[in-house]
């Protein structure tokens, strides 16, 4: 059983913002310290940065329309705690505690992400979609239930009837959609808003792509302070998780569908 919502969702609009955020921190350094929280809806957008790096303002409200639309920001920038940065001197090191977990894809959560893919190419507008074995459900914004029902006629679709969504009807925020993102591979850290140092980044993608490689489930812990993980210095998971953001596209685009 899965859940998938797509990138139009508000708490992926959210999570959109906040990766746009990020990616502009590392076009101004290579390795920046930035964690960014965001809380979207009716007509504002609530955002709190911790950061090392001065980001432009304009920057930061222009990521915000072309996402959010015509919402009005208000943004909070506080510099990052003194004893975080104090361990990442000299040497990359955990930059937290954490839990984590890799589980390998089954074939129902990849069919759902293709299903919702297709169907978010077609009506890219707010939209969640649920797969649990034969029971296909789907719930998407503007667009003619008719339509949607010649095309999945075994689908329930639209239940409570055609509906517009977006955030003039729900809210958003960060990392709330991470069963969606990761799957079974979800635990207690979020994806969204924050550098490579964080484990909550680089060591989930670490945990989700060696359990997909090995076709087992991966288990791993670490400390802030840690400098090897799962038998390899951290900076090597940093540099792994580097490279498969590079490969997608950015934050804003591992925001946008997590990491299926």
């Amino acid at each position: 059983m899965i859940e998938k919502v797509n990138p139009s969702h508000p708490d992926k609009l959210a999570d959109r913002i906040a990766g746009a955020i990020v990616d502009l921190a590392y076009e101004i350094e290579a390795d920046p310290r930035i964690a960014t929280e965001v809380l979207i809806g009716h007509g504002q957008c609530h955002v709190i940065m911790e950061t090392s790096v001065q980001i432009d303002r304009d920057a930061i409200h222009k990521a915000i329309y072309r996402i959010g639309g015509d919402i009005k920001p208000d943004i909070l920038v506080v510099p990052q705690d003194t004893y975080l940065s104090k361990n990442q001197q000299g040497k990359l090191r955990c930059g937290d505690n954490g839990i984590f977990k890799g589980t390998p894809l089954t074939q129902e959560q990849k069919k759902l992400s293709e299903i919702a893919r297709k169907i978010y190419r077609e009506y890219p507008a707010d939209g969640k979609y649920i797969l649990d074995g034969d029971r296909l459900i789907i719930c998407q914004s503007n667009a003619g239930s008719e339509a949607l029902r010649a095309e999945y006629p075994h689908a329930e679709i639209n239940p409570l009837g055609d509906w517009t969504g977006g955030t003039d009807v729900d809210t958003g925020a960060t990392n709330r959609k991470l069963g969606s993102d990761m799957a079974d591979s979800v635990t207690g850290g979020g994806l969204h808003g924050k550098d490579l140092s964080k484990a909550d980044v680089s060591v989930n993608i670490h945990a989700f792509l060696k359990a997909q490689q090995t076709g087992k489930p991966v288990q791993l812990c670490c400390a802030i302070g840690d400098e090897e993980i799962d038998g390899m210095p951290y900076s090597e998971i940093v540099e792994e998780a580097k490279e498969y953001i590079r490969h997608i596209g950015g934050f804003e685009k591992l925001a946008e569908w997590g990491l299926f």
